[in-house]
Protein backbone atom coordinates (compact mmCIF):
# COMPACT_ATOMS: atom_id res chain seq x y z
CA UNK A 1 0.00 0.00 0.00
CA UNK A 2 1.22 3.34 -1.24
CA UNK A 3 1.17 6.13 1.31
CA UNK A 4 -1.41 8.29 -0.23
CA UNK A 5 -3.73 5.34 -0.02
CA UNK A 6 -2.90 4.77 3.94
CA UNK A 7 -3.82 8.28 5.00
CA UNK A 8 -5.41 10.07 1.84
CA UNK A 9 -2.96 12.81 2.01
CA UNK A 10 -2.30 14.46 -1.08
CA UNK A 11 -0.15 18.07 -1.54
CA UNK A 12 -1.45 21.03 -4.06
CA UNK A 13 1.64 22.69 -5.88
CA UNK A 14 0.43 26.26 -6.72
CA UNK A 15 2.74 29.45 -7.26
CA UNK A 16 3.81 31.84 -4.39
CA UNK A 17 1.70 33.53 -1.73
CA UNK A 18 -1.30 32.01 -3.55
CA UNK A 19 -1.64 29.47 -0.57
CA UNK A 20 -4.25 30.98 1.36
CA UNK A 21 -6.56 31.36 -1.87
CA UNK A 22 -5.50 28.07 -3.39
CA UNK A 23 -6.79 26.58 0.19
CA UNK A 24 -9.61 28.34 0.02
CA UNK A 25 -10.49 27.03 -3.71
CA UNK A 26 -9.30 23.29 -2.20
CA UNK A 27 -12.37 23.29 0.63
CA UNK A 28 -14.62 24.68 -1.70
CA UNK A 29 -14.07 21.51 -3.79
CA UNK A 30 -14.43 19.50 -1.01
CA UNK A 31 -11.04 19.13 0.46
CA UNK A 32 -10.62 18.24 4.57
CA UNK A 33 -7.68 19.35 6.35
CA UNK A 34 -6.55 21.97 4.04
CA UNK A 35 -2.43 22.70 5.81
CA UNK A 36 -0.64 25.77 4.11
CA UNK A 37 2.83 24.87 3.40
CA UNK A 38 5.37 26.75 0.76
CA UNK A 39 3.90 27.16 -2.59
CA UNK A 40 0.86 24.63 -1.80
CA UNK A 41 -1.02 23.17 0.16
CA UNK A 42 -1.60 19.73 1.85
CA UNK A 43 -4.87 18.27 2.20
CA UNK A 44 -6.98 15.06 2.30
CA UNK A 45 -9.60 13.47 -0.04
CA UNK A 46 -11.18 10.85 -1.53
CA UNK A 47 -10.41 9.45 -4.41
CA UNK A 48 -14.09 11.17 -6.05
CA UNK A 49 -13.10 14.30 -4.24
CA UNK A 50 -9.55 14.21 -5.78
CA UNK A 51 -10.77 13.35 -8.98
CA UNK A 52 -12.88 16.30 -8.59
CA UNK A 53 -9.94 18.53 -7.58
CA UNK A 54 -7.74 17.44 -10.27
CA UNK A 55 -10.23 18.29 -13.19
CA UNK A 56 -12.14 21.62 -11.51
CA UNK A 57 -9.53 23.32 -10.41
CA UNK A 58 -8.16 26.68 -11.35
CA UNK A 59 -5.66 28.23 -9.01
CA UNK A 60 -3.95 25.06 -8.60
CA UNK A 61 -0.69 23.86 -11.03
CA UNK A 62 -0.01 19.91 -9.96
CA UNK A 63 -1.47 18.13 -7.37
CA UNK A 64 1.25 14.98 -6.06
CA UNK A 65 0.29 11.50 -4.34
CA UNK A 66 3.06 10.27 -2.11
CA UNK A 67 3.82 7.17 -3.01
CA UNK A 68 6.85 6.75 -0.52
CA UNK A 69 9.42 8.75 1.63
CA UNK A 70 12.15 8.07 3.14
CA UNK A 71 15.89 8.84 4.63
CA UNK A 72 18.07 9.80 1.88
CA UNK A 73 21.62 10.92 3.24
CA UNK A 74 22.94 9.60 0.46
CA UNK A 75 22.70 8.82 -3.30
CA UNK A 76 22.65 5.35 -2.73
CA UNK A 77 19.75 5.74 -0.05
CA UNK A 78 17.64 7.59 -3.34
CA UNK A 79 19.12 4.79 -5.69
CA UNK A 80 18.12 1.96 -3.95
CA UNK A 81 14.69 2.92 -2.71
CA UNK A 82 13.75 4.56 -5.79
CA UNK A 83 14.69 0.99 -7.29
CA UNK A 84 12.16 -0.93 -4.96
CA UNK A 85 9.09 0.57 -5.98
CA UNK A 86 7.12 -1.91 -8.67
CA UNK A 87 6.76 0.97 -11.16
CA UNK A 88 5.07 -1.44 -13.52
CA UNK A 89 2.05 -0.79 -11.02
CA UNK A 90 2.29 2.36 -12.95
CA UNK A 91 3.09 2.54 -16.44
CA UNK A 92 4.75 0.27 -19.15
CA UNK A 93 7.62 0.37 -21.14
CA UNK A 94 5.73 1.35 -23.65
CA UNK A 95 5.10 5.06 -22.03
CA UNK A 96 7.28 7.52 -21.41
CA UNK A 97 7.93 9.07 -18.18
CA UNK A 98 9.30 12.62 -16.44
CA UNK A 99 10.95 13.55 -12.74
CA UNK A 100 10.42 17.17 -10.96
CA UNK A 101 12.90 16.72 -8.83
CA UNK A 102 13.39 19.36 -5.39
CA UNK A 103 16.69 19.39 -2.89
CA UNK A 104 17.10 21.67 -0.02
CA UNK A 105 19.67 21.33 2.73
CA UNK A 106 20.44 18.03 2.20
CA UNK A 107 23.45 16.26 1.12
CA UNK A 108 22.19 15.62 -2.42
CA UNK A 109 22.51 18.97 -3.55
CA UNK A 110 21.18 19.43 -6.56
CA UNK A 111 17.75 19.08 -8.41
CA UNK A 112 18.88 17.43 -11.53
CA UNK A 113 21.77 15.14 -10.06
CA UNK A 114 18.57 13.82 -7.84
CA UNK A 115 16.47 13.56 -10.58
CA UNK A 116 19.19 11.55 -12.92
CA UNK A 117 19.27 9.11 -10.02
CA UNK A 118 15.80 8.23 -9.64
CA UNK A 119 15.84 8.20 -13.59
CA UNK A 120 18.21 5.84 -13.76
CA UNK A 121 16.82 3.53 -10.61
CA UNK A 122 13.44 3.52 -12.74
CA UNK A 123 15.01 2.23 -16.03
CA UNK A 124 17.19 -0.27 -14.09
CA UNK A 125 13.95 -1.59 -12.55
CA UNK A 126 12.53 -2.06 -15.48
CA UNK A 127 15.83 -3.32 -17.33
CA UNK A 128 16.09 -6.10 -15.04
CA UNK A 129 12.39 -7.25 -15.42
CA UNK A 130 11.70 -6.84 -18.94
CA UNK A 131 15.03 -6.47 -20.43
CA UNK A 132 14.21 -2.80 -21.79
CA UNK A 133 13.64 0.56 -20.30
CA UNK A 134 10.91 2.99 -21.03
CA UNK A 135 12.02 6.85 -22.32
CA UNK A 136 12.03 10.18 -21.07
CA UNK A 137 10.49 13.13 -22.26
CA UNK A 138 10.39 15.55 -20.07
CA UNK A 139 7.74 17.66 -22.37
CA UNK A 140 5.04 15.59 -23.04
CA UNK A 141 5.71 12.58 -20.48
CA UNK A 142 2.97 10.20 -20.64
CA UNK A 143 3.46 10.24 -16.38
CA UNK A 144 4.99 12.48 -14.28
CA UNK A 145 6.45 11.68 -10.71
CA UNK A 146 7.75 14.05 -8.17
CA UNK A 147 11.13 14.03 -6.14
CA UNK A 148 11.26 16.19 -2.95
CA UNK A 149 14.37 16.10 -0.44
CA UNK A 150 14.25 18.31 3.16
CA UNK A 151 17.11 18.32 5.20
CA UNK A 152 17.80 14.24 3.96
CA UNK A 153 14.45 13.15 4.15
CA UNK A 154 12.91 12.20 0.24
CA UNK A 155 9.42 11.73 -0.50
CA UNK A 156 8.37 10.13 -4.48
CA UNK A 157 5.19 10.62 -5.42
CA UNK A 158 3.25 10.62 -8.89
CA UNK A 159 1.79 13.53 -10.26
CA UNK A 160 -1.68 13.18 -10.87
CA UNK A 161 -2.49 16.00 -12.76
CA UNK A 162 -0.35 14.76 -15.58
CA UNK A 163 0.60 18.16 -17.21
CA UNK A 164 0.72 21.19 -15.54
CA UNK A 165 -2.81 22.66 -14.57
CA UNK A 166 -2.61 25.68 -15.95
CA UNK A 167 -2.33 24.41 -19.56
CA UNK A 168 -6.15 24.64 -19.87
CA UNK A 169 -5.89 24.05 -23.49
CA UNK A 170 -7.57 26.94 -24.66
CA UNK A 171 -4.76 29.54 -25.68
CA UNK A 172 -3.66 28.51 -29.28
CA UNK A 173 -2.47 31.73 -29.76
CA UNK A 174 -0.12 33.16 -26.96
CA UNK A 175 1.11 36.49 -27.11
CA UNK A 176 4.72 37.95 -25.62
CA UNK A 177 4.75 37.24 -22.14
CA UNK A 178 1.43 36.12 -21.40
CA UNK A 179 -0.14 35.96 -17.75
CA UNK A 180 0.34 32.22 -16.17
CA UNK A 181 -3.82 31.01 -16.16
CA UNK A 182 -3.91 30.17 -12.34
CA UNK A 183 -2.58 33.95 -11.48
CA UNK A 184 -5.37 34.95 -13.35
CA UNK A 185 -7.81 33.12 -11.68
CA UNK A 186 -6.40 33.69 -8.50
CA UNK A 187 -6.82 37.27 -9.07
CA UNK A 188 -10.49 37.11 -10.12
CA UNK A 189 -10.88 35.03 -6.50
CA UNK A 190 -9.39 38.11 -4.71
CA UNK A 191 -11.38 41.09 -6.79
CA UNK A 192 -14.63 38.78 -5.73
CA UNK A 193 -16.55 39.25 -8.52
CA UNK A 194 -19.97 37.72 -8.34
CA UNK A 195 -20.90 39.04 -12.06
CA UNK A 196 -23.50 41.89 -10.38
CA UNK A 197 -21.45 44.02 -12.26
CA UNK A 198 -20.23 43.66 -15.87
CA UNK A 199 -16.50 43.00 -16.00
CA UNK A 200 -13.92 44.50 -18.66
CA UNK A 201 -10.31 43.91 -19.36
CA UNK A 202 -9.17 47.04 -21.04
CA UNK A 203 -5.76 46.06 -22.01
CA UNK A 204 -6.65 41.96 -22.67
CA UNK A 205 -4.05 40.87 -24.43
CA UNK A 206 -4.34 37.33 -25.26
CA UNK A 207 -7.77 37.62 -22.94
CA UNK A 208 -6.77 35.24 -20.02
CA UNK A 209 -8.62 37.52 -17.73
CA UNK A 210 -11.44 37.37 -19.94
CA UNK A 211 -11.05 33.55 -20.46
CA UNK A 212 -11.10 32.75 -16.87
CA UNK A 213 -13.64 34.86 -15.99
CA UNK A 214 -15.89 33.01 -18.57
CA UNK A 215 -15.13 29.72 -17.14
CA UNK A 216 -15.38 31.03 -13.01
CA UNK A 217 -18.59 32.35 -14.12
CA UNK A 218 -20.15 29.58 -16.51
CA UNK A 219 -18.71 26.64 -13.85
CA UNK A 220 -16.20 25.04 -16.61
CA UNK A 221 -13.62 23.02 -15.00
CA UNK A 222 -10.49 24.04 -14.99
CA UNK A 223 -9.86 20.66 -17.02
CA UNK A 224 -12.28 20.71 -19.69
CA UNK A 225 -10.37 20.19 -22.55
CA UNK A 226 -8.16 17.43 -20.95
CA UNK A 227 -8.03 14.34 -22.41
CA UNK A 228 -5.86 12.56 -19.82
CA UNK A 229 -4.89 12.99 -15.94
CA UNK A 230 -2.40 11.75 -13.79
CA UNK A 231 -4.77 9.89 -11.80
CA UNK A 232 -5.82 7.37 -14.52
CA UNK A 233 -2.15 5.65 -13.81
CA UNK A 234 -2.73 5.34 -10.21
CA UNK A 235 -3.12 1.47 -9.20
CA UNK A 236 -6.24 2.01 -7.85
CA UNK A 237 -8.13 4.56 -10.39
CA UNK A 238 -11.76 3.94 -10.32
CA UNK A 239 -12.85 4.86 -13.95
CA UNK A 240 -16.35 4.31 -12.71
CA UNK A 241 -16.00 6.79 -10.09
CA UNK A 242 -13.98 9.30 -12.64
CA UNK A 243 -17.02 9.38 -14.68
CA UNK A 244 -19.47 10.05 -12.68
CA UNK A 245 -17.51 12.87 -10.96
CA UNK A 246 -17.18 14.51 -14.73
CA UNK A 247 -20.31 14.13 -15.50
CA UNK A 248 -21.65 15.49 -12.79
CA UNK A 249 -19.00 18.83 -12.90
CA UNK A 250 -19.93 19.28 -16.62
CA UNK A 251 -23.66 19.47 -15.91
CA UNK A 252 -22.99 22.29 -13.81
CA UNK A 253 -21.72 24.47 -16.59
CA UNK A 254 -24.26 27.27 -17.52
CA UNK A 255 -24.55 29.83 -19.90
CA UNK A 256 -23.88 33.65 -19.40
CA UNK A 257 -25.59 36.81 -20.59
CA UNK A 258 -24.40 39.01 -23.33
CA UNK A 259 -22.38 42.29 -21.69
CA UNK A 260 -20.71 40.55 -18.86
CA UNK A 261 -17.70 40.03 -19.64
CA UNK A 262 -15.84 42.45 -22.09
CA UNK A 263 -12.55 43.56 -23.11
CA UNK A 264 -10.06 45.66 -25.72
CA UNK A 265 -6.69 46.14 -26.59
CA UNK A 266 -4.93 48.78 -28.76
CA UNK A 267 -2.71 45.96 -30.55
CA UNK A 268 -4.37 44.54 -33.03
CA UNK A 269 -2.27 41.32 -33.22
CA UNK A 270 -3.19 40.62 -29.53
CA UNK A 271 -6.95 40.84 -29.86
CA UNK A 272 -6.67 38.46 -33.11
CA UNK A 273 -5.24 36.35 -29.90
CA UNK A 274 -8.01 36.93 -27.66
CA UNK A 275 -10.33 35.99 -30.07
CA UNK A 276 -8.99 32.83 -30.79
CA UNK A 277 -8.46 32.00 -27.28
CA UNK A 278 -11.94 32.61 -26.70
CA UNK A 279 -13.71 31.15 -29.20
CA UNK A 280 -11.59 27.42 -27.83
CA UNK A 281 -14.35 27.90 -25.14
CA UNK A 282 -18.05 26.85 -24.59
CA UNK A 283 -19.61 30.53 -24.94
CA UNK A 284 -16.25 32.60 -25.58
CA UNK A 285 -17.30 33.36 -29.05
CA UNK A 286 -19.99 35.75 -27.49
CA UNK A 287 -17.38 37.91 -25.68
CA UNK A 288 -16.83 41.44 -27.20
CA UNK A 289 -13.17 42.54 -27.97
CA UNK A 290 -12.26 45.55 -29.07
CA UNK A 291 -9.83 47.25 -31.30
CA UNK A 292 -9.34 50.30 -29.36
CA UNK A 293 -7.42 52.43 -27.03
CA UNK A 294 -8.54 52.20 -23.47
CA UNK A 295 -9.12 56.02 -23.93
CA UNK A 296 -11.72 55.58 -26.59
CA UNK A 297 -13.75 53.40 -24.40
CA UNK A 298 -16.87 55.46 -23.90
CA UNK A 299 -18.57 54.66 -20.81
CA UNK A 300 -17.33 52.04 -18.31
CA UNK A 301 -19.39 53.17 -14.66
CA UNK A 302 -20.17 50.51 -12.74
CA UNK A 303 -17.76 48.25 -13.30
CA UNK A 304 -14.72 46.01 -11.95
CA UNK A 305 -11.47 46.34 -14.19
CA UNK A 306 -8.97 43.78 -13.99
CA UNK A 307 -5.93 44.41 -16.34
CA UNK A 308 -2.53 43.54 -16.56
CA UNK A 309 -0.82 47.03 -18.61
CA UNK A 310 2.49 46.71 -19.64
CA UNK A 311 5.57 47.91 -16.75
CA UNK A 312 8.40 47.50 -18.76
CA UNK A 313 10.89 46.18 -16.39
CA UNK A 314 14.62 46.95 -16.70
CA UNK A 315 13.82 49.22 -20.20
CA UNK A 316 15.43 53.05 -20.96
CA UNK A 317 14.62 55.67 -19.85
CA UNK A 318 12.79 56.92 -22.96
CA UNK A 319 10.14 53.96 -23.05
CA UNK A 320 9.77 54.32 -18.96
CA UNK A 321 8.62 57.92 -19.84
CA UNK A 322 6.06 56.39 -22.65
CA UNK A 323 5.21 53.66 -19.90
CA UNK A 324 4.62 56.37 -16.75
CA UNK A 325 2.26 58.72 -19.29
CA UNK A 326 0.26 55.56 -20.37
CA UNK A 327 -0.04 55.03 -16.19
CA UNK A 328 -1.72 58.22 -16.29
CA UNK A 329 -4.18 58.90 -18.83
CA UNK A 330 -5.15 55.76 -16.77
CA UNK A 331 -6.02 57.11 -14.12
CA UNK A 332 -7.61 59.72 -16.02
CA UNK A 333 -9.89 56.88 -17.59
CA UNK A 334 -10.72 56.02 -14.63
CA UNK A 335 -11.70 59.46 -13.22
CA UNK A 336 -13.62 60.25 -16.04
CA UNK A 337 -15.32 57.33 -17.76
CA UNK A 338 -15.21 54.27 -14.31
CA UNK A 339 -17.49 56.09 -11.85
CA UNK A 340 -18.79 53.77 -8.98
CA UNK A 341 -16.50 50.77 -10.78
CA UNK A 342 -13.39 48.92 -8.91
CA UNK A 343 -10.21 48.40 -10.34
CA UNK A 344 -7.92 45.47 -9.99
CA UNK A 345 -4.16 46.21 -11.42
CA UNK A 346 -1.41 43.93 -11.80
CA UNK A 347 2.19 45.60 -12.12
CA UNK A 348 5.36 44.58 -11.53
CA UNK A 349 7.18 48.12 -11.14
CA UNK A 350 5.38 49.78 -8.01
CA UNK A 351 6.54 53.11 -9.22
CA UNK A 352 4.36 53.21 -12.38
CA UNK A 353 1.32 52.90 -9.83
CA UNK A 354 2.29 56.53 -8.57
CA UNK A 355 1.49 57.68 -12.03
CA UNK A 356 -1.90 57.01 -11.65
CA UNK A 357 -2.87 59.40 -9.37
CA UNK A 358 -5.76 58.14 -7.47
CA UNK A 359 -6.22 56.65 -3.71
CA UNK A 360 -4.56 52.34 -3.75
CA UNK A 361 -7.13 51.28 -1.20
CA UNK A 362 -4.62 48.21 -1.09
CA UNK A 363 -1.53 46.40 -2.28
CA UNK A 364 -1.75 43.06 -2.91
CA UNK A 365 1.65 41.04 -3.55
CA UNK A 366 1.99 38.27 -5.47
CA UNK A 367 4.18 36.29 -8.11
CA UNK A 368 4.03 36.42 -12.01
CA UNK A 369 6.35 33.16 -12.69
CA UNK A 370 9.72 34.76 -10.87
CA UNK A 371 8.89 38.54 -10.87
CA UNK A 372 7.62 40.13 -7.95
CA UNK A 373 4.24 42.00 -8.67
CA UNK A 374 1.94 44.03 -6.86
CA UNK A 375 -2.09 43.84 -7.44
CA UNK A 376 -3.67 47.41 -6.17
CA UNK A 377 -7.08 48.11 -6.26
CA UNK A 378 -8.17 51.15 -6.68
CA UNK A 379 -12.07 52.18 -5.51
CA UNK A 380 -13.50 54.99 -8.36
CA UNK A 381 -16.09 57.02 -6.82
Amino acid sequence: MYQYQENQRFFAQTQRLLEPIAREELQELGAARCKDSFCGVYFHASPEVLYKIVYCTRTVNRVLAPLISFSCPSKEALYKNGYNIPWSEFFSIKETFAIHANVSDSSITHSGYAAFLLKDAIADYFRKKYGKRPDVDPREADIRFGLNIRKDRAIISLDVSGESLHRRGYRVAPVTAPLQETLAAAILRISAWQADKPLLDPMCGSGTFLAEALMKYANIPGGFKRKTFGFFYLPDFDEKTWKKVKKACDQNIRRFPPGLILGSDNDKQAVKAARQNLNQIPGGPQIPIKHKDFQDIENAENHVLITNPPYGVRIDKGKREKLQEMYRQFGDFLKQKCKGSTAYILCGDQELTKHIGLRISRRIPLYNGPLETRLVKIDVY
